[in-house]
This record gives structure tokens, sequence and C-alpha cells, in this order.
């Protein structure tokens, strides 16, 4: 991946170990959006900050109803990669610090990839033997052996690959339930990527994360749900979409460590309750919705309509898709 690709960062600290490594990195261009907590005086070389007054002067119809103070605004930060010209954006967060040898796989190319049609599976124990889980990963699987990918059902096949998912080593993203029982570091085993095929699936979140540009409506961050629900959500809407166009979503070993900015794991498992209650529900809805002949951004709206439907999302979040659907039209026609 070359200077076409756009790494987006949001953060409220001055620039951290992680920002200042992927601002070096000279075949990218980090975007850091800001927020209303963010240091007034912000400043790092090599990176673009956008603070919370060049995000209301660049234009676009999302700012106006985009809450303050949330992840979302990371979005600001997506539309600014999109206008200049991205082809791929690098989802990541200011305490993931990069590898010295961080990248992705091609979007293009010959992978280890699953079975199809095995719903969800836990893609971690095919990076460790530890007993570890992905944060939105359904409560009732963990113990179900019959959801782990087996080495031996794993076959080389070609893929076109919509959106990767590269781990974090140290302190992975897993759910509050996993550290408030055993919080074990862990760091993943380095091996090659794999593919899920259609029909199977993981949660994924926005730590460290790749999207082609065809997908970049799929960026979108529901802004009116719990804030640990917010990426894990999008990556759900996610894959009956990339399966629809003909895209898969793949994942890496770790290239990144994650210096885990300070949390309160009780309240941290309060903001995953969606997470633990709604992933079937969200894929059935989601399923449901969508038509192979019409457009992502059609798709992503229809899904939205329909998991408002189901209660899962608000009124406020389908005005503040549709704000995003139309900035994302007119930088992307």
């Amino acid at each position: 991946m070359s200077t076409r690709t756009s790494i987006v960062i949001t953060s409220i600290f001055a620039p951290t170990k992680a920002v200042t490594k992927f601002a070096g990195l000279a075949d990218y261009q980090l975007v850091v959006a800001g927020d209303k907590k963010s240091p007034a005086t912000w400043s790092e070389p090599n990176v673009v900050y956008l603070s919370v007054p060049d995000q209301e002067a660049m234009g676009f119809q999302m700012a106006a109803k985009l809450p303050f103070n949330h992840y979302g605004r990371k979005m600001m930060g997506y539309l600014h990669a999109i206008q200049n010209g991205a082809q791929v954006i690098v989802d990541t967060d200011d305490d993931n610090i990069p590898y010295d040898d961080w990248t992705f796989p091609s979007m293009e190319g010959k992978f280890a990839t699953s079975p199809a049609n095995k719903g969800f599976v836990n893609i971690y124990k095919n990076f460790t033997s530890h007993h570890i889980w992905p944060r939105g990963y359904p409560l009732d699987l963990i113990l179900n052996q019959n959801h782990n990918l087996k080495e031996e059902e794993l076959t080389t096949q070609p893929a076109k690959i919509g959106i990767w998912q590269g781990l974090a080593d140290s302190d992975p993203d897993v759910d509050a339930i996993y550290r408030l029982i055993d919080n074990t570091e862990v760091f993943f085993d380095k091996r090659a990527p794999i593919v899920l095929a259609e029909g199977t699936l993981c949660p994924f979140n926005s730590q460290n994360t790749a999207v082609r540009r065809e997908l970049f409506p799929l960026l979108y961050l529901p802004a009116y749900v719990t804030f640990r629900f917010t990426d894990i959500l999008r990556g759900l809407v996610a894959q009956p979409i990339l399966w629809a166009h003909g895209y898969r979503l793949g994942f890496t070993e770790a290239t990144v460590l994650q210096e885990r900015n300070p949390h309160d794991y009780v309240k941290d498992f309060e903001s995953e309750i969606p997470c633990y209650l709604h992933p079937n529900r969200v894929i059935a809805a989601v399923t449901r919705a969508i038509d192979k002949t019409v457009s992502v951004s059609e798709n992503l709206r229809r899904a939205y309509a329909e998991l408002a439907k189901e209660n899962i999302v608000t009124a406020q979040e389908i005005e503040l898709l549709d704000l995003w659907l139309a900035d994302v039209q007119a930088l992307t026609n």
C-alpha cells in the first residue's frame, strides 16, 4: 500500500507513541480528527490534524448532526481522506503502536480460506491457544468448539478482499467479560492470513483495519448506539454487504501492540450489552434487507432501515447515516 492509503485516528489526547510512529510512515497520510476534549495546541509533524472548527469548515452535511465527544468524529477524518483521493483507508486508534513491519496484505490474491456458511467463528483461536474471543462474539458460542476453524478446513482460494482486520498484541480487542474474569496478556502467533468465505463471519473492529475504496460507505460508525457497540455493529452490518458485492473479510496476524488507554471494565460491560444481545439479530436483519442488484450505499441504507424496525438503532441514526451517504456520494461520483 502506498501514498494512496490514509490512516485515520480520532484522539482527545496529545500525540501518543502510536500517533508519532504512524506519522513517521513515509508512504501513508495520517489524518487525526480532534474533538472538543482534544488539546487546543495539538500538533505533530506529517499529520493532517482536523480540529473541531476545521471539521465544521469542511462543508460536509454530516458535521451538523455528528455528536461531539464521540468516536464517530473519526468519520470527518474518513471524509477528508476520501476527498483527497485515498484508495484504501486504514482505521486505527491512538493506543495501537505499529510494529516496524506493519502493513496489510494485498486486496487481491490467493489466501487460506474458511469453509462457507459456518456462521460465527472465533478467529482468535487460529492465532492463539489461549481461551480468548473477539469483542462482539456471541456469548453462547464461547465454549462451542464447533465454531472454531480447524486448520484442516482451510483451503487456498483466490479472493477479492474488501476489508482486512489486523490483530493487536498485548491487550487485544476482547469484551469486558474476558477482562473481568481472566485478562491474561496475549501475544498472537505469527501465521498466514485467513479469509472468511461467504456465510462465515467474525466480529471485527476499528483498531487495525484496512478498507478499500469501493466499500468506503461501510466505514459509517453508528453514533447513537453505545460506545462499545459502535464499531462492532459496523462490522456486523458490513459482512453480508461484502458478500453481496463479491468481497471478503480477512484477518492477519498482530501488526500492532496495544497499550490500552485506561478503561473501567464494569462500564465497558454495560456499554457492551448490545454486543452480547444482538449479533444474530443484526446479521438476520441485514441479510433480509439487502439486494445484490443495488449499490453498496443503498444496501447500507436498507440494512439500517431494517435495524431501526428491530429497534436496534433509532431514527436519529438513520438521519445521520443519510447525511454520511450524501457526503460520500458527493466525493466519489
